[in-house]
């Protein structure tokens, strides 16, 4: 069962569902989807980075984020 941060996501982009509770997306919503659960988990990498951290930690959770989103092509 997809937790409700996905549904969220789905939701936001486009997504719509059945009568069955079974989600459906179209081709350019489910780019919008894939782009926001790509950011959505480098962003977490970027929430370390709010706490008072060395500032090793602090740039490999920085270089982190970058590295999905860029692995994805999502900026």
């Amino acid at each position: 069962m997809m937790n409700e941060r996905i549904k969220e996501l789905a939701k936001q982009a486009g997504a719509g569902w059945d009568d069955k509770y079974h989600w459906y997306v179209g081709s350019v919503a489910m780019e919008k989807f894939t782009e926001l659960i790509v950011k959505e988990c480098a962003n977490q990498c970027d929430l370390l980075l709010d706490h008072k951290i060395n500032s090793e930690w602090a740039r490999g959770t920085h270089d982190c984020s970058k590295a999905i989103k860029k692995h994805f092509g999502v900026e």
